[in-house]
């Protein structure tokens, strides 16, 4: 599966979307594959997580955010879960869906979605397995919007960012940050 062909489905190449997309897209898969390769776990599959880091953003244009050049109906938070529901359809394994659900954030949790009414399913979205984590912390790094696309963020600029969102998802990118060496 090349995830470029996937991407091309709903993106036509040469626009904004498909561009925007696109870069940030190799940057996160770029940045999971550094962490990963820091890892201990010999187990990762190194080929899945570039694809899935390619993929995990594939639903942000059913979204409404202009400033990245996505017209959909739906709140930027719903990207995640679209996206699996997208790559679900595709026919692709069932793993790359759930990293796109699950990227968001630092992960959604049901307590959250619940307290703060948010236009989520009614179910947990945390990263569960290591690729999860990894590409969910990765894309932290990385913004799309056009006036933040070429810089990296810091450890403590995500921290801050996470922290505002929600405090529990500032502690599990804590704990990851960690775990990875970052």
């Amino acid at each position: 599966m090349d995830p470029l062909q996937v991407i091309e489905k709903f993106y036509p190449p040469g626009s904004e979307t498909h561009t925007i997309l696109v870069q940030h897209s190799r940057q996160v898969a770029k940045k999971s594959l550094e962490i990963a390769r820091n890892m201990a776990d010999t187990d990762l599959d190194l080929d899945f997580i570039e694809k899935a880091a390619m993929l995990h953003d594939i639903g942000i244009f059913l979204t409404a955010s202009p400033g990245i050049g996505c017209t959909g109906d739906a709140p930027y938070i719903c990207h995640g879960y679209l996206g699996r529901e997208l790559l679900d359809k595709e026919g692709l394994d069932p793993a790359f869906g759930l990293v796109a659900e699950r990227h968001t954030g630092a992960g959604i949790c049901l307590d959250t979605i619940l307290r703060h009414n948010l236009p989520l399913p009614r179910r947990d979205m945390v990263p569960i397995t290591p690729a999860e984590k990894i590409i969910c912390c990765a894309d932290k790094f990385f913004s799309k919007t056009p006036q933040h696309r070429h810089r990296k963020m810091t450890v403590s600029d995500i921290m801050a960012e996470l922290f505002a969102i929600d405090p529990a998802h500032a502690r599990r990118f804590s704990r990851w940050a960690k775990a990875f060496y970052l």
